[in-house]
């Protein structure tokens, strides 16, 4: 049995982003909070990091859902704090990643913002923020934003949504 494994992804708020990861197959645990790379001069972004079983989900299935459930080649003011970004944890990592990527591009009209870091730092959220959707989801906010993006989620990669987590009424 292969030991599971962390990759870090950030793009949106972290709520929308832990909702999404939290959703799928073979995700063993996701964390919120925020996340810095190396060798950048830039603030720590929002966003996530999980833990995956890699015989159940790739992690080039993780980048594709995550390139699809934000906005991966618009930006905006509000790139500083929602990059879009995949965090690794070493260089074999790093070098997939960047080679998922490359081979995603294809599927999308304008070129892809997101790029591939080495993870510095992270710092987890406060308690109460964690498993913010399916602790509630009937805040105003998880109805208004984060279940239409899980709509989506189940329109486009339904065979890798864990149906005993995610119930939407569609």
């Amino acid at each position: 049995m292969a030991a599971d494994v962390s990759i870090g992804l950030v793009g949106s708020c972290y709520w929308c982003t832990e909702a999404i990861f939290a959703s799928l197959k073979g995700v063993v645990q996701v964390e919120q909070g925020w996340l810095s790379s190396y060798g950048e001069q830039h603030w720590p972004s929002e966003g996530i990091i999980m833990r995956f079983d890699p015989q159940q989900i790739t992690l080039c299935d993780l980048i594709d859902i995550h390139l699809h459930t934000h906005s991966s080649t618009a930006d905006h003011s509000r790139r500083h704090k929602y990059r879009s970004a995949v965090y690794t944890y070493n260089d074999a990592q790093q070098a997939a990643a960047q080679a998922c990527l490359v081979q995603l591009q294809s599927q999308f009209d304008k070129p892809l913002i997101t790029r591939a870091y080495r993870l510095n730092t992270f710092e987890r959220s406060a308690a109460h923020y964690q498993d913010y959707y399916y602790t509630d989801p009937q805040r105003p906010f998880c109805q208004n934003i984060i279940t239409p993006k899980l709509r989506q989620l189940l329109a486009l990669y339904q065979d890798k949504v864990d149906e005993t987590r995610l119930r939407l009424d569609t």
